[in-house]
């Protein structure tokens, strides 16, 4: 038990989902962090499976909501640091003013719990950043919003800007039979990968399941150096050529194409994948912030060099070969 009470608590908050999720992993299964720290999960619902996973791997889960700060001051007590992340698509309900409110919850939350080192999942303003040209990323616009917050709030904070998903990718990629490539009499099935993206155009991109963990482990380590200052987490920028010869380089000998999607067919697109018309827009301009006049980081470069122990992100090979959709390729 004494052991255990030496140890300083990381609260990781969103514990049950990707970014969290990869956090608590780390802290819970690092040979050196997990005799250093105790885990603790914030999640909405500490009855559902992910949560019981978690707690039986050692994690302390406890319940607050990010809509209620007194919830949230209550579960940070007694912690060292805190990984903080919103979610815009889920939690906020696509809402820029309701994200913003829950990001400002959990910043004087941790204020008033006296965190020692606030960890915040952001992002920049998208809309600053293209001077207007872009204006409706509201998921970027907001999480900076709270990022402003956090800094004139005074709380030690360090800020992680996570790349571009790589589980968005592989839905980009469609199979189909090529009756006039046929081998042996058999038709040739080609991978297509459609992306709204021109040749120069560059996406970093982040296995957040895989690589935030490990980040979050590289932050913690450089405390010092590190309050204030931005974490930008991503494998590589890469171009859509680069995604293909990524996606060859894990299936030799598979036919692969990339096409380009014009804006207005990409919306529809996402239209008809269920988005409502704002949220189908934003995402199409988040591709367009990777598409060559304007950067993803505003033209900053990638903060490798906070990993520690020899991590290293994770490659988009190394990924599609082990992701269900591409499961019959291996």
């Amino acid at each position: 038990m004494s052991g255990q009470s030496s140890k300083k608590i990381i609260t990781v908050v969103g514990s049950t989902g990707c970014q969290g999720g990869s956090v608590a992993e780390t802290f819970l299964t690092d040979a050196k962090l997990k005799n250093e720290w105790t885990v603790r999960g914030i999640t909405r619902d500490t009855a559902k499976e992910a949560s019981k996973k978690l707690a039986s791997a050692g994690a302390d889960m406890v319940a607050a909501d990010v809509n209620d700060t007194a919830s949230l001051v209550k579960a940070f007590s007694g912690s060292d640091t805190v990984f903080a992340v919103t979610d815009y698509w889920g939690a906020a309900g696509m809402k820029k003013d309701v994200e913003i409110q829950q990001g400002k919850n959990l910043v004087d939350a941790a204020k008033e719990a006296g965190i020692k080192h606030f960890i915040l999942s952001t992002l920049y303003n998208a809309t600053e950043m293209t001077n207007g040209k872009l204006p409706n990323i509201e998921h970027f616009d907001s999480k900076a919003e709270v990022s402003k917050y956090a800094a004139a709030s005074g709380l030690p904070t360090t800020y992680f800007l996570a790349g571009c998903y790589m589980d968005n990718f592989p839905a980009m990629f469609r199979a189909a039979d090529d009756d006039n490539n046929s081998n042996n009499n058999q038709p040739k099935t080609t991978w297509t990968l459609s992306i709204p993206l021109s040749p120069a155009g560059h996406i970093p991109l982040f296995s957040p399941r895989d690589d935030t963990g490990k980040f979050v482990k590289g932050i913690v380590a450089r405390r010092d150096a590190l309050l204030g200052a931005d974490v930008r987490a991503a494998t590589a920028r890469y171009s859509p050529a680069d995604l293909l010869d990524g996606w060859r380089a894990a299936f030799p000998g598979t036919p692969a194409a990339v096409r380009h999607v014009p804006d207005d067919q990409h919306v529809a697109l996402l239209r008809g994948l269920g988005l409502p018309p704002h949220g189908a827009v934003e995402l199409n301009e988040n591709f367009r912030l990777m598409d060559g006049a304007f950067d993803y980081y505003g033209g900053k470069p990638l903060s490798l060099d906070v990993l520690v122990d020899g991590d290293r992100p994770t490659t988009w090979t190394e990924f599609a070969k082990k992701n269900p959709a591409f499961k019959d390729l291996v």
